[in-house]
């Protein structure tokens, strides 16, 4: 019986360990404001900032961008945060209003 016991409490602690394994190329989407192409090149190199972000591309005539990052080294919200530090609001994360003033003229984008 204990074997049985023992037995048991390996495989759930198994199935626990294996659920909780964070991806390496975790592909992610979200809504970010912008303008134009220099908002692209700086909303990419704020989210090429964080540790573990190994694609970004965002779209000027959409303004989403797509992400490819390792789930080990940064979250999501890491990278919204780097973007919103650069000046440009997320769904989720607003950028400052002084981060917002430092945008060029052309990449103020109107703000909700």
């Amino acid at each position: 019986m204990k074997k049985i016991v023992a037995i048991l409490l390996m495989m759930i602690s198994f199935v626990t360990v294996a659920q909780e394994k964070k991806s390496k190329n975790k592909k992610a989407e979200f809504k970010v404001n912008g303008n134009c192409e220099m908002c692209e090149k700086r909303i990419e190199k704020a989210a090429f900032s964080v540790k573990g972000v190994k694609s970004a591309d965002w779209h000027v005539d959409h303004h989403d961008i797509h992400l490819i990052f390792d789930e080990n080294k940064c979250s999501l919200a890491d990278i919204k945060k780097a973007i919103a530090k650069a000046g440009h609001d997320t769904e989720e994360i607003k950028a400052t209003d002084e981060d917002y003033e430092k945008l060029h003229g052309c990449c103020q984008y109107e703000r909700l």
